[in-house]
């Protein structure tokens, strides 16, 4: 997804709360020549799961230092970057993935809980595709939530786009069937759904997201081409947990993992990679629309770990 730009320098603006963090924390452990012992490492350990790492890769890492430092004789806190940064690159090896948009029209679902940033992710989303030349529709299938509609409209007078859209409480199935029609007809290179984070009725919300996934795929065989569950950083566990439950129901093909700026646990990116095993299609690390980027396995590791 190339339609986006200066990639590697906002992502180490976006992670400079991670990456100050771990700093400190790395030179803190060896300063003054202190030597690589149990005790040493133990610290290493709970730095690494401060960072939201998770306990298991956090433990591996701490079993390569160690062995690197019988290995060595003796290790600095600037080696401790270097070992921190490749183990990262190679934890992460397979994260990153495009997205899947040569179909026409490509149908792509945004989920996520309510407050997770969905609906401001589908219009930065829209308004980056339409930058590079896309013919983009919006759907405003997320009629539970009172403000979502006029949320999900007002992105599109920002970047041009037209929203298909019903009155409150209208069926979401009834808005993505319209939307899917229009797309087709016009020809259209991207339908962009914002779909619902919370039902203010007794159906299960995994039940009307499938529901809207069948009649996609009975207008258009193979579509949706991507669903996308947006998780904010901050969340960790929590979104961990949601995005488990969403990929068990809808089956994602992808993450956009957002408010990476916001927090000093950027590692739990690489915990969300090895408990889901889902792509992290899209990082969000600001709040314009230039900061929604293609996630980069090895400029995340660089700006995490440090240069």
């Amino acid at each position: 997804m190339g339609f986006l730009s200066g990639i590697a320098d906002r992502f180490r603006q976006g992670l400079e709360r991670s990456r100050q963090a771990m700093s400190q924390g790395l030179d803190g452990l060896l300063a003054l020549g202190r030597q690589v012992d149990e005790s040493m490492l133990d610290e290493l350990e709970e730095l690494l799961l401060a960072a939201d790492l998770g306990a298991e890769t956090s433990q591996e890492f701490v079993s390569r230092v160690r062995a690197e430092a019988k290995r060595t004789g003796s290790l600095s806190a600037a080696d401790l970057r270097i070992l921190l940064r490749q183990f990262l690159e190679e934890t992460l090896a397979g994260a990153a993935a495009p997205l899947e948009l040569e179909a026409r029209p490509s149908v792509v679902l945004m989920l996520g809980v309510n407050g997770s940033g969905k609906t401001t992710s589908t219009g930065k989303l829209a308004a980056a595709l339409r930058q590079s030349g896309k013919g983009v529709l919006l759907a405003a299938a997320d009629t539970f939530r009172a403000a979502a509609v006029e949320q999900l409209e007002e992105w599109g007078r920002r970047s041009g786009t037209e929203v298909i859209r019903q009155g409150p409480g209208a069926d979401p199935a009834a808005v993505v069937f319209d939307a899917v029609k229009a797309a087709m007809a016009r020809r259209i290179d991207v339908l962009l759904v914002d779909t619902a984070g919370r039902l203010h009725t007794k159906s299960n919300l995994m039940d009307e997201l499938a529901k809207l996934k069948r009649v996609i795929s009975r207008q258009l065989p193979g579509a949706p081409h991507e669903s996308l569950m947006v998780i904010e950083a901050p969340t960790g566990q929590n979104g961990l947990q949601q995005a488990r439950l969403f990929h068990d129901a809808i089956g994602l093909t992808g993450l956009v993992l957002t408010k990476l700026d916001g927090t000093a646990k950027g590692g739990i990116v690489v915990r969300i990679w090895k408990e889901l095993g889902v792509p992290i299609k899209l990082i969000g690390v600001g709040e314009s629309i230039e900061d929604l980027q293609p996630f980069d396995a090895k400029i995340f590791a660089a700006g995490l770990a440090g240069e």
